[in-house]
């Protein structure tokens, strides 16, 4: 299973990133220990704002891919309203992706 998830930090900016232990890299995140992503080390994590799941890491990278090319304004309407269809359906298979939070 992969997770494909939108973190906000303190300065209100979104970091979106992919991982196979959720768990493990919201504490490295929200920790900022050595394994933090170099974004979020300089821009502390606050809360996840969203994340889905997928079976394939192939899915995941690309859902990642086409999620950090939206602008922010779609960022936050994919967060309050999960329209995946309809902001990334011509990008991505949205059946693929289950969201979790």
């Amino acid at each position: 299973m992969y997770y494909i998830y939108i973190i906000r930090c303190d300065d209100n900016s979104l970091y979106t990133g992919i991982t196979s232990d959720i768990e493990r890299r919201m504490n490295e995140h929200f920790t900022e220990i050595n394994n933090c992503a170099k974004y979020t080390k300089s821009h502390k994590a606050k809360k996840i704002e969203a994340y889905w799941i997928t079976d394939d890491k192939k899915n995941a990278s690309k859902l990642e891919y086409h999620i950090k090319r939206l602008s922010k304004l779609k960022k936050e309407d994919l967060i309050k309203t999960n329209k995946l269809e309809f902001l990334l359906g011509e990008k991505v298979e949205v059946n693929k992706y289950k969201r979790l939070c």
